[in-house]
């Protein structure tokens, strides 16, 4: 173990005096890097925001905006960060910084009012501004301006001529400026200039994962450089709490004050973040981030290319694993229902071994699974060959970075204009993720027709125990099954039912 330490906007400095739940932010603003903001500590606004050098998809390195809020500092031990502050050159001998061209293109389009949530846009318009593969979905012409962005035949609403994806400010939230002007800057920003410093930083490698045993009045923060002796220690603190983008955990931390003893990191652990794809199947490594799946990938599961646009904000995918989302329990996941329609099963270890569970059957109760004191979720299995009719229906109030009030999987095979086989995964309308056992029976051997869409529709909205609450009432979430289904019918077909 080395004393615990992060290298900030080039700086190596200590993590004492900070405690093992202090969260990146507070140790940021304790010391004087003030652009990085709290306004709802949960995870939603993103005023938070901060780059974080992360193992590449396309390059050694990639820049990722993560909230600060939720993250413990101490989970960045040995890492390296840049916060809106570091994004300026220059600045030294009494000379004016220079802006970094995301901060320019902010300044001319008018993208700041009052300011607050300024810096953390400008941490996330970053991390798409260094995307490797963002230029080469761009223009040609680099030319085009904002204005003209809605003209050019490769952009779209979400996407500038300048292969700029506006999903990556899905978790930032402006209550003043309006988002035109910042729309306007994001889709005007050209390609990171050949010195740029950050942009070469991308060739090389991250800094490697460290042990780290960090002690304070409020707990330890512990993480090892292997699987085996994470499940080691797990036998000998069965009460830690496993931790891997802390999405879940830093909002415990921030909004009820909880504070575990013991708090276990397994994102680095290299047996959890692996991905591979098998004759029979693919595995996903636990600890890969959603934004890691989705784009290694590639849209080869194109159940699981649905979801991750309407799972939260990119901010959190960026941190959020799949083991994580299994983890926690929540009978209103998102990864849950899709998982299920896929068939996935869950490769659940310990200090003495694996063993596979369907998840189907993982679920037991409210936030409750068959994950025994000890053992975590190392992987994450979906068999092949895969179903061809798949769809993800979540109904929320909100379009993007909501919680669902009901999500629908479906994965279906069929052959000859019958449904050979369905699988339908749920999520809250019962206290934990099903399967639609009922409506799946009412489909399969039947013609893929009108009337066996309504027959099974109305199956469908029996299925589960939905509860009102603030989201949505029990009749709601009931008819929206149904409609789920007729809208599935209508979308493979060029009739809708009547």
């Amino acid at each position: 173990m080395t004393e615990a330490r992060i290298t900030v906007n080039g700086k190596e400095t200590p993590l004492f005096p900070a405690t093992p739940h202090t969260t990146a932010l507070d140790f940021l603003r304790e010391r004087g890097l003030t652009g990085t903001k709290e306004g709802c500590a949960e995870g939603e606004c993103g005023a938070c925001s901060v780059l974080v050098a992360r193992p590449g998809v396309h390059k050694p390195t990639d820049w990722v905006a993560v909230n600060a809020c939720l993250v413990p500092v101490a989970a960045l031990d040995g890492q390296e960060i840049v916060t809106s502050e570091g994004l300026a050159t220059g600045g030294e001998a009494g000379t004016p910084p220079v802006l970094h061209p995301v901060q320019e293109e902010m300044a001319v389009r008018g993208g700041s009012q009052c300011g607050y949530c300024t810096p953390g846009f400008i941490c996330s318009m970053a991390a798409e501004y260094y995307r490797p593969t963002r230029c080469a979905h761009a223009d040609t012409d680099q030319s085009q301006s904002a204005e003209h962005a809605e003209h050019t035949e490769k952009a779209d609403a979400e996407h500038g001529p300048n292969g700029f994806d506006l999903h990556a400010l899905s978790g930032n939230l402006c209550r003043c400026t309006g988002y035109r002007p910042i729309r306007d800057a994001a889709f005007a920003v050209g390609a990171p200039t050949e010195d740029d410093p950050l942009a070469l930083r991308r060739e090389q490698a991250p800094p490697a994962p460290v042990a780290t045993e960090y002690t304070g009045d409020d707990g330890v923060f512990l993480r090892t450089n292997t699987l085996a002796e994470t499940l080691h220690l797990l036998r000998e603190r069965p009460d830690a709490v496993i931790v891997a983008g802390s999405t879940d955990y830093g909002v415990e931390v921030n909004i009820r004050s909880r504070r575990a003893d013991c708090v276990i990191a397994v994102d680095r652990l290299p047996e959890l973040r692996e991905l591979h794809v098998a004759s029979d199947h693919i595995e996903i490594g636990a600890a890969l981030t959603l934004t890691e799946i989705e784009r290694r990938l590639d849209g080869d599961v194109p159940l699981l290319a649905e979801l991750f646009p309407q799972f939260a904000s990119r901010l959190i995918r960026n941190g959020a694993t799949l083991g994580g989302n299994l983890g926690t329990g929540s009978p209103i996941g998102d990864s849950p229902p899709v998982l299920l329609a896929l068939e996935a099963s869950v490769v659940l270890a310990d200090a003495d071994g694996e063993r596979e569970v369907p998840l189907a059957e993982y679920f037991t109760g409210y936030r409750q699974s068959v994950r025994r004191p000890g053992e975590l979720i190392r992987a994450v299995r979906v068999p092949l060959p895969l179903s061809k009719v798949t769809a993800f229906h979540k109904i929320a109030k909100r379009r993007f970075d909501d919680i669902s009030s009901v999500a629908v999987a479906f994965a279906l095979d069929i052959e000859d204009g019958t449904v050979r086989k369905a699988r339908i995964g749920l999520g809250g309308v019962a206290a934990t993720p099903i399967r639609a056992l009922a409506a799946e029976a009412a489909l399969e051997g039947e013609a893929w027709t009108a009337r066996t869409a309504e027959a099974a529709a109305q199956v469908l909205r029996a299925q589960g125990t939905p509860m009102n609450d603030h989201r949505a009432s029990a009749g709601y979430r009931s008819a929206m099954l149904g409609q789920s289904l007729l809208k599935l019918y209508a979308q493979t077909t060029e009739a809708v039912p009547s």
